[in-house]
């Protein structure tokens, strides 16, 4: 049932750029096995050789001792190796049936077995713990959905080795809870599975042995019993990582900066209140579907509103998009960076320019200025690239989140709301954020996080808010957020 690959002096290139150095090592049939790395290590570069979505540049892989070259994720699939991409890889006008079997359809005889499918389709999802209807659109479900249709879609390929590439990104705790199980059957049943992810207690909860790689090249293997979540964060970054927040600074005694009232959005949200004064940062907690990001998508001008009031810096206000909102100082980091928080095709310098959102009111940068701006963003970012040309696809994951900050920052707006904004991050790239947060605040901005990584709000936020069914529930200031607290509010057990 297993397979057992080997990996040797596995190089690849991009154009000039290597990123892949001479690597070697093995995956023993039936293992657990953790990979791990900072955004950029080459994780995800080597396994997608490993399924035939890259092909090699030099070295050689080897499955059950025989050396194979394959084509495309086709030949992967059927030598038993499926890879659930981070990134999801849904066709969004299809159903969640047609894209589980999507190239692989079935038949009777010449026409397509659409009830086949949608009851093949049913008994997948029933497996992953999501109960929807197989002929929903792709484009109708929210994150967390899409990313168990990519879970179910994978087990529908009978894999013998399956690669998770940060599988619980969008997940509930309920909905991971699940998905290690389903985890624990596989193992049982002799499957493989590579488990890549920045949430170092998962791994260290469900793996067998670790695999490190820093910079492309692999670094360490071992027993994760052998290894403390710490360790496993200093092998990663190459350095001993500590004070992972920022030291919290009270915010001045001022007006606040967005206030907002009984505010509705139908269907997700009811009479929500805040406040963010200058200086702050508020996080919004809460469970997938609580609506917290509906809010702001309310707040923003993307879903309609019904009732209370808003304001900002004083004055009563109420936008019809989210350009409208930035001339007016409100910015918002979506959760969705791919889909909503940057074009992947285009430049970094493209990327930025698209946020200088009136022409008109000021002059036209020259192109030494603009690529000056660039060079200070990508500086003042950390932001970490070959070149200042790269199309912003060819970022690490921490890199394209922080060109998204810096990208929602070119208005110099009054607040930014910053929606998961470490999600699918590195854990050296996630203290970065933390501190360009923290300086955002500095700074005098009101910061909004919507986060479902509770110590990152215990962390890093002056008052959390906590959202359940659309509701507040309660506002917990920085001397009463623990885990237990936000818990027990999100899932109304307190």
């Amino acid at each position: 049932m297993s397979l057992r690959v080997r990996f040797n002096e596995v190089v690849k290139d991009f154009g000039p750029v290597r990123v892949l150095h001479g690597v070697s090592f093995e995956l023993a049939p039936g293992r657990m096995v953790g990979l791990l790395g900072e955004n950029g290590a080459g994780k995800s570069t080597l396994m997608k050789i490993l399924s035939g979505y890259e092909p090699l540049s030099g070295g050689s892989l080897e499955v059950d001792g025989t050396v194979r070259h394959f084509a495309s994720s086709r030949e992967a699939e059927e030598a038993g190796i499926v890879l659930i991409h981070q990134e999801f890889n849904l066709a969004d006008d299809l159903t969640v049936a047609q894209n589980i079997f999507l190239g692989r359809e079935r038949r009777k005889g010449w026409l397509l077995d659409e009830s086949g499918m949608r009851s093949a389709a049913r008994e997948v999802l029933q497996q992953v713990g999501l109960d929807i209807d197989p002929d929903t659109r792709a484009r109708d479900l929210i994150v967390a959905e899409k990313q168990l249709v990519e879970i179910a879609k994978a087990l529908s390929r009978h894999a013998r080795l399956l690669v998770m590439d940060e599988p619980t990104a969008t997940l509930t705790p309920s909905e991971t809870q699940r998905l290690f199980a389903l985890i624990g059957q596989l193992r049982a049943q002799g499957v493989t599975v590579v488990y890549i992810s920045h949430k170092l207690d998962e791994v260290e909860r469900v793996t067998d042995e670790i695999v490190v790689m820093r910079d492309g090249r692999f670094v360490a293997r071992g027993p994760t019993a052998d290894h403390t979540r710490h360790q496993m964060a200093n092998l990663m970054v190459g350095r001993e990582l500590s004070d992972m927040f920022p030291p919290r600074v009270a915010p001045p005694s001022a007006e606040p900066l967005l206030s907002v009232k009984n505010v509705t959005v139908p269907g997700w949200a009811r009479n929500v209140s805040f406040d963010v004064r200058p200086g702050e940062i508020l996080g919004f907690a809460g469970l997938v579907g609580a609506g917290r990001t509906e809010l702001f998508e309310g707040l923003l001008g993307l879903r309609p509103v019904s009732g209370g009031e808003m304001q900002l810096a004083g004055r009563a206000v109420r936008f019809r998009n989210p350009r409208e909102a930035a001339h007016e100082g409100l910015t918002y980091l979506s959760e969705d960076r791919k889909g909503c928080g940057l074009h992947i095709r285009m430049s970094l310098q493209e990327n930025l320019t698209l946020m200088d959102l009136d022409r008109h009111a000021k002059p036209m940068l020259d192109p030494g200025s603009e690529r000056r701006a660039l060079e200070k963003a990508v500086s003042d970012f950390g932001i970490r690239t070959g070149s200042l040309d790269a199309p912003a696809g060819s970022l690490s994951g921490g890199n394209q989140q922080k060109l998204a900050m810096a990208k929602v920052l070119q208005p110099d707006p009054r607040v930014v709301v910053l929606d998961e904004p470490t999600r699918g991050v590195d854990v050296g790239a996630k203290r970065d954020i933390y501190f360009l947060v923290q300086r955002l605040a500095a700074e005098g901005r009101g910061v909004v996080v919507i986060s479902s990584e509770l110590m990152e709000l215990i962390g890093l936020c002056h008052r959390v808010v906590v959202m359940r069914a659309g509701t507040v529930q309660t506002t917990l200031d920085a001397d009463h957020l623990t885990e237990e607290a936000l818990i027990a509010h999100a899932t109304g057990t307190h």
